[in-house]
């Protein structure tokens, strides 16, 4: 397995194309692996405080259009 130094050292000789494509994949990859966290922090409550948070300030018209 490779370390963090080999895998800089890998990303900084990729030309510009492979760069690109290295960076996409990577977005698509941290987004999935944050979508799971989140999911898995939803499942076991530990988003429960929040929400009920955010619905209480909601109630109490503290709440505005993004």
């Amino acid at each position: 397995m490779a370390n963090i130094a080999e895998i800089k050292r890998a990303i900084s000789k990729l030309c510009a194309d492979e760069l690109a494509k290295f960076r996409a994949w990577f977005e698509t990859f941290d987004a999935a692996r944050f979508d799971e966290k989140i999911r898995r922090d939803a499942e076991t409550g530990k988003l429960d405080r929040l929400a009920n948070e955010a619905l209480a300030e909601f109630r109490k018209g503290r709440a505005r259009e993004l």
